[in-house]
């Protein structure tokens, strides 16, 4: 991994802006497209920070492993994630994406 933060997290934004609208990726799945499969957290972090970028970056459509919307807490009230998703008829529910596995978008099969 780099030592600036910046060019990982400029990374991270420009795979995150690829995930189609109505589609969800992981934090690890981003990770490890990027070539750093142990680097979840920082992928977090790195979507965390996008709110003040000048762009816009899809954030709310990464998700955990599991399809919990674990980033809830950082989009200013805790049910704008829900509701970004539900914009693009992703269902959640209990704060976990329904169908899940269909509509996980891997950057390593679809890039």
């Amino acid at each position: 991994m780099e030592n600036d933060n910046s060019g990982f997290f400029e990374k991270v934004y420009k795979v995150t802006s690829l995930i189609p609208p109505g589609r969800v990726s992981t934090y690890g799945a981003i990770a490890r497209y990027l070539g750093s499969a142990g680097s979840s957290r920082m992928v977090g972090w790195a979507l965390n920070n996008c709110h003040s970028m000048g762009e816009f970056i899809p954030a709310h459509r990464v998700v955990n492993r599991n399809g919990i919307l674990t980033g809830k807490h950082h989009f200013g009230t805790t049910s704008a994630m829900e509701q970004l998703l539900a914009n693009e008829n992703i269902m959640v529910e209990d704060d976990r994406v329904i169908d899940f596995a269909a509509l996980f978008w891997d950057p390593c099969r679809e890039l």
